[in-house]
């Protein structure tokens, strides 16, 4: 009995001892199911949601999207440990794209160091335009040179015309004709009548010896050139020194370049400068600044240098692109001077970019905006944005900014600000009392009106809604706002009364935007009840700074432009 009882016991440890062995090791261990909860639980913090549709909305919980409202999804999380802005390549990418880098260095020089380039247009030389007009009153019943490019030469017939004034004035020289012996005076009158409408002698005496009334004349070219502009159609009925043609001599024409504010002082009239043009590869061309224009304009910031171009071989063609290349009359260049190759630069109309590595050992890059100085050859002198020793694209510039738009980060079309503005308004503390929502829950259908107003551009009706407006929200109680929550408030009855008291609708659309950024902050913080607002925004208004209002419907009707653009801009908030 001990031995059936010895051997029991000794099978039933190696049996145990067999089962560990096979099936121990699969089961976690306490310290591994803690490590596995804890890379879970660091996954889940490190969760950011994005829209399908905007992907430069980045959130760090799920929820709504500001501008179109759509659910959220979780944003791809391959770009572990970058910052906000950063992107991340692979390195084939990187070689496909033959992307490049080069680090900020001072002072870089180069052949065309001094060498200021300009970019421009071939223009007709205005001096030498002229005008071919009809010289009497008539209707066209001919008209010999109907498009533009045309070649005209001094004598040829442009057009013949049926004109009731000559008419007459034939018959009066047939007339006076007859009595030109005794009224010598009558018929020498009756001739300078006929050549001031540019009648030859030679037409005149033909009419006399003919005796017949010519109905139809001939307008014959008094230059030589290309005809720039048809200003007049077959049938036309023209008065006297009514314009038919503008004709363009192109034996010289113009080169105008345009020159940034803070190159002015590199020109000056009479300098030589060389042009060049795609049209006609490694060959330049010399002229002369023959003018610098006294006005600078101000949507480009920008003064026109034109040089005086001979083209006596018909190679040059008003349209054509073209490059001046200039030797500045001083030498701008320091050893502190930071310089980038042109190719590094992407320009949005309004900002230069470019793209910095910010990791030596990986590609990371990052989108910099840079402020540039006048362009010296192949290279940009950099007056803000870059140090020595910053790493930048200099090819492949496109490429990294497309990958950075594809991953929701900023880009050159993607400058995140809605995001940016919204997120200010929203991390505001401001706190109002339960009375001064109540009271300006009131108040805003006023401001709604007014906004409808705006929308139809109607100037008096926003004058008359601002003016009850004014008083809606006078009446309302601010003993317990605290500073800076006063300050938005009063701010706003400041330019509801500057709004009430002006008549020019584009006046009352710049204080618009300065209300609604000090009114909607303080919406923003109200409870609405059953009511939502929602906060829309129209990227192009405020000069293309953007501008946003509050409207009862989600539906677009912008009050910055009206019927122009009524349906311009999108949802960025809703107050609820």
């Amino acid at each position: 009995m001990k031995k059936n009882i010895l051997y029991i016991g000794i099978a039933l440890t190696v049996g145990l001892l067999a089962g560990w062995l096979l099936f121990g090791d699969s089961q976690p261990s306490a310290t591994s199911v803690t490590a596995e909860a804890h890379n879970h639980s660091e996954e889940t913090t490190n969760q950011m949601w994005t829209c399908s549709m905007h992907p430069q909305i980045m959130q760090p919980e799920p929820g709504d999207c500001p501008i179109c409202g759509m659910d959220l999804i979780p944003a791809e999380s391959s770009a572990e440990g970058l910052a906000a802005n950063e992107i991340k390549m692979t390195e084939n990418a990187m070689a496909l794209a033959n992307i490049q880098t080069t680090i900020v260095g001072n002072g870089a020089t180069s052949e065309d160091d001094g060498i200021i380039s300009l970019s421009g247009k071939i223009a007709t030389n205005e001096e030498n335009n002229a005008v071919q007009a009809s010289y009497f009153d008539g209707r066209i019943e001919k008209l010999n040179v109907s498009y533009e490019g045309q070649t005209v030469n001094r004598g040829q017939l442009l057009a013949t015309i049926y004109a009731p004034n000559l008419i007459a004035a034939q018959q009066e020289l047939l007339t006076t004709a007859a009595l030109k012996e005794s009224q010598p005076a009558l018929y020498k009158a009756v001739r300078n009548k006929l050549k001031l409408w540019k009648l030859s002698d030679k037409q005149i005496e033909a009419i006399e010896t003919s005796r017949k009334v010519r109905e139809n004349f001939p307008i014959y070219a008094t230059v030589s050139g290309t005809v720039a502009m048809v200003m007049a159609a077959e049938g036309d009925y023209v008065k006297q020194g009514q314009p038919i043609l503008r004709v363009s001599n192109l034996n010289s024409v113009w080169a105008e370049f345009d020159a940034y504010e803070n190159q002015i002082s590199q020109f000056k009239k009479g300098q030589k400068i060389k042009v060049s043009t795609n049209a006609y590869a490694n060959k330049e061309f010399d002229a002369t600044i023959s003018f610098i224009d006294p006005v600078l304009n101000n949507a480009t910031r920008t003064v026109t240098v034109r040089a005086t171009l001979n083209n006596k071989e018909d190679l040059f063609k008003p349209g054509m692109f073209v490059t001046g290349k200039i030797e500045g009359t001083t030498q701008t260049t320091s050893s502190e001077t930071v310089t980038i190759p042109a190719s590094a630069v992407l320009w949005t109309g309004e900002r230069s970019l470019v793209y910095i590595k910010t990791n030596p050992n990986e590609p990371v890059f990052e989108m910099r905006e840079v402020t540039l100085g006048n362009r010296s050859g192949e290279n940009y002198q950099v007056s803000s944005g870059l140090k020595d020793s910053d790493e930048i694209v200099t090819n492949g510039t496109f490429t990294v900014d497309a990958a950075a738009q594809l991953q929701g980060k900023k880009s050159m079309m993607n400058q995140g600000k809605v995001v940016e503005e919204l997120a200010e308004m929203t991390d505001m503390k401001i706190e109002l009392s339960a009375t001064f929502q109540k009271e300006l829950l009131q108040a805003i259908p006023t401001y709604l009106e007014m906004k409808d107003a705006f929308v139809a551009s109607d100037a008096g009706q926003v004058s008359a809604l601002a003016k009850a407006a004014l008083k809606k929200f006078k009446a309302i109680k601010t003993d317990d706002l605290g500073k800076m929550e006063k300050s938005h408030f009063e701010q706003s009855l400041k330019i509801l009364d500057a709004i009430s008291s002006n008549e020019n609708i584009e006046n009352q659309r710049e204080h618009f935007v300065i209300l609604n950024e000090n009114l909607i902050a303080l919406a923003m913080n109200a409870e609405q009840g059953s009511n939502t607002l929602y906060v829309q925004k129209c990227p192009m208004a405020n000069n293309n700074k953007g501008a946003i209002w509050m409207s009862a419907e989600r539906d677009i009707r912008n009050p910055y432009y009206g019927d122009a653009m009524l349906t311009c801009g999108s949802v960025i908030e809703e107050i609820k």
